[in-house]
């Protein structure tokens, strides 16, 4: 290896360590009250150093989540050969949540936390486009006269879907320690989630 490539690789690996530091601290200590001097100080780096890889908090907070949307959009287009729609919504949910209970202090960043507004890569690859996928599968659902008639509208069709999956999943991350509820588990309960959400939204005579 050349002195250019160990350098690359040198400068990779700290970026990496810098994100996931900023990240758990993030999840555990909220985006507010962590600053870049203190994700310096939990990897023993000068803010300084920081600084040479991201110019402020609101880059590094942008970085985390374009390179977590990217995974889990990989995890949804895994599942583009399924040709039946609604079949392939339900396999999003699940994938949603398998995603969610894998990498919780990911999902906070991404689905829990008021992220800074930045331009939408309008070139960027549809295959990392999370949200994307999900509505390109609500359209083709609609599009096949799957769903009920009132349901014309795949942008709130796709909302409603991901946000009644989000509901659980971040009712359990926020408050999963509290004693007052006895949480049930979350892969069954979201299964259970999406089935009911896809019965009541299934045209009649459909099979889902």
């Amino acid at each position: 290896m050349g002195t250019k490539e160990r350098r690359e690789r040198e400068r990779q690996e700290t970026r990496d360590k810098i994100l996931e530091a900023a990240r758990e601290m993030f999840a555990t200590q909220g985006v507010e009250a962590t600053t870049m001097r203190a994700i310096a100080q939990r990897i023993e780096y000068t803010p300084t150093a920081i600084y040479h890889h991201f110019k402020d908090k609101d880059a590094l907070i942008i970085e985390l989540c374009h390179g977590d949307f990217r995974q889990l959009g990989r995890e949804f287009t895994r599942m583009e050969r399924i040709d039946d729609p609604v079949e392939r919504l339900r396999r999003i949910g699940m994938a949603y949540t398998e995603f969610a209970i894998a990498n919780p202090h990911h999902y906070q960043i991404m689905f829990m936390t008021r992220t800074p507004a930045h331009v939408h890569e309008e070139d960027k690859n549809p295959e990392e486009d999370a949200y994307g996928f999900l509505l390109q599968t609500v359209q083709e659902g609609m599009d096949a006269g799957r769903f009920r008639p009132e349901y014309t509208d795949a942008h709130a069709l796709a909302q409603m879907t991901w946000s009644s999956v989000h509901g659980i999943i971040s009712l359990q991350i926020a408050k999963c320690t509290d004693p007052w509820i006895t949480w049930r588990d979350l892969r069954t309960t979201a299964r259970q989630i999406v089935d009911a959400l896809i019965r009541g939204i299934l045209r009649e005579g459909q099979q889902g």
